[in-house]
């Protein structure tokens, strides 16, 4: 959720050992073009010589911008079809590209945050390009089964068939949620029905079924959070962070992450699964949009999240050979005092890139990569692939981006460098070596 997030970020402090320096490592380029307030919160989407950009910012919208040399340049930075609107608030991108090409940008719209308690339901839009992200042709709205609904944090995924599906937080009764917004630092929930749900088009985003739900107890399930990952095999696979949720007083308490499958294109889901539950709790202060997942070509599956424990925030790698049956014990990814926004991209088989953003004492946001194998684990230090420190008091975004192109990886940041009051999107490729 992003409320007051730009203004009331928390100075935090932060360790980090066993890092190597950026140094003189791969250009990194200035991707946001526009006005914000501010440009943040990005995710990316790579797409053989297509690379997409899509951010929260750019003259209060969502911002787009597109590489067609692989990542060497962007062009202009320019508000996706449909997310300029007058009266109303956009937040939360989400990105993919199908098969064909076809570009998907989700965000949700809702009513303004001072007009919280409106009629203006809160549900995820998806503009639609057919010439590779040069203009956006169509935008939908997704239907809800009611006005004043909450809703939050779209993700979406196109599957070998070309049926896109946007998995988002539906809450049936607004006013039942409570957003704390402390003057130090960002907004959490403590109490509300939350509930991971699934809505899917089969005609390129011109129509949209209905919500349905992924998670177990609804409307009490108590679920942020739900990436999804369509495989090869038609295979719907989502991680989603689950709160469990009082049925008296809606308050929520720590939570962990669930995986789970459909094999019928959502029709139904399999026994949800623990992930890494031996690694402790996500606390209710936590500001990151939490988990990521991924699966190789070899159809292992990845996901990474973080925990808090007494003054400690630590990030973790768990993955799966089987499905999603059984999880392997949570690796340990990094850990210190600051919060750690910890995401995953395959880079092969038995082959993945690690990222995680993070606040470094008396320095700022700093953004870190490694490589890992579960076979033969590291392949080297951690890498720090933002040259420039971001200033701690300037939310960067609950998301970045992080893609893999032969071997390599592919990222972009939010980041306030140097003396800027806001925060602007950067992007950088780094080859770390191969397991």
């Amino acid at each position: 959720m992003n409320l007051r997030r730009a203004a009331v970020l928390l100075v935090l402090l932060g360790v980090l050992a066993g890092v190597a320096d950026a140094g003189g490592g791969a250009k990194t380029l200035r991707v946001s073009r526009c006005p914000g307030p501010p440009n943040a919160e990005v995710v990316q989407a790579v797409d053989g010589r297509y690379v997409y950009e899509l951010w929260m910012g750019c003259r209060r919208s969502i911002g787009f911008a597109r590489s067609v040399d692989g990542g060497r340049s962007f062009g202009p930075s320019r508000p996706v079809l449909g997310s300029r609107r007058r009266g109303q608030h956009v937040w939360d991108p989400a990105l993919a590209v199908a098969p064909n090409g076809t570009v998907y940008a989700a965000y949700m719209v809702g009513p303004e945050e001072r007009n919280f308690r409106s009629s203006t339901p809160m549900r995820p839009a998806v503009a639609v390009s057919h010439d590779h992200g040069r203009t956006f042709d169509r935008v939908s709205t997704l239907p809800v089964p009611a006005t004043r609904n909450f809703g939050d944090r779209p993700f979406i995924a196109v599957a070998p068939g070309g049926a896109v599906y946007v998995t988002w937080d539906y809450g049936p009764r607004r006013l039942d949620v409570r957003i704390v917004c402390p003057p130090t630092s960002s907004c959490y929930f403590n109490r509300g029905d939350f509930n991971a749900v699934l809505q899917k088009s089969v005609d390129g985003g011109k129509t949209w079924t209905k919500p349905a739900p992924i998670s177990p107890g609804f409307p009490l399930g108590g679920v942020y959070s739900a990436p999804i990952v369509a495989e090869r095999n038609g295979a719907l696979d989502v991680l989603y962070w689950q709160h469990p949720t009082d049925p008296n007083t809606f308050r929520v308490s720590p939570g962990s992450q669930y995986f789970t499958r459909s094999t019928n294109g959502g029709r139904s889901w399999s026994k949800p699964v623990p992930v890494g539950a031996q690694a402790g709790t996500i606390g209710l202060k936590e500001w990151w949009i939490d988990g990521c997942l991924a699966v190789d070509p070899g159809g292992t599956l990845y996901a990474t999240w973080d925990t808090q424990r007494g003054s400690r925030d630590t990030g973790w790698l768990a993955w799966s050979t089987n499905g999603g049956k059984r999880w392997s014990r949570p690796l340990r990814v990094a850990s210190s005092r600051t919060e750690h926004l910890t995401e995953v991209a395959a880079a092969g088989r038995g082959d993945v890139y690690v990222g995680w953003q993070t606040v470094v004492r008396g320095k700022g946001y700093a953004t870190f990569l490694r490589r890992y194998s579960p076979p033969k684990g590291w392949t080297g230090p951690a890498v720090r692939v933002s040259p420039a420190y971001g200033n701690p008091r300037v939310w960067p975004g609950d998301t970045f981006g992080i893609s893999t192109k032969n071997g390599a990886a592919v990222l972009s940041w939010g980041s306030a460098n140097g003396k800027r009051r806001r925060s602007d999107i950067y992007f950088s490729t780094r080859r770390l070596p191969a397991p």
